[in-house]
């Protein structure tokens, strides 16, 4: 059985996206707000991805998309990439907010 299958991962209320329940055994917890400033596409990278790795039914075709069929032979890949996109986010909301403002020489 595989420990890391997901059918749609939510967080526990709408007000607390400290923490995502990506499956029936496991938890992520303690995820900084700053986050979720990583936009991609109009929402956070980590809401993208909740999103996009999800069990889905086509209502007119009945076609099943699983993405946990996606990598077979690494069942842990939804999970590792989950992991991978948070600290991505922390990271690069980090580094941009530390850039400051960015001047350009040259009249105006």
């Amino acid at each position: 059985h595989n420990h890391f299958a997901v059918q749609k991962m939510r967080f526990p209320s709408k007000d607390d996206k400290s923490t995502i329940l990506f499956n029936q055994y496991i938890t992520i917890s303690n995820i900084p707000a700053e986050a979720y400033r990583y936009i991609v596409n109009g929402k956070s990278a980590i809401e993208w991805i909740m999103e996009r790795y999800a069990i889905t039914t086509n209502k007119d075709s009945g076609i099943t998309n699983n993405p946990n069929d996606w990598q077979p032979e690494n069942p842990r890949y939804i999970f590792n990439l989950l992991l991978s996109i948070i600290r991505v986010s922390v990271e690069t909301v980090r580094i941009v907010e530390g850039l400051g403002s960015v001047g350009f020489g040259g009249r105006n």
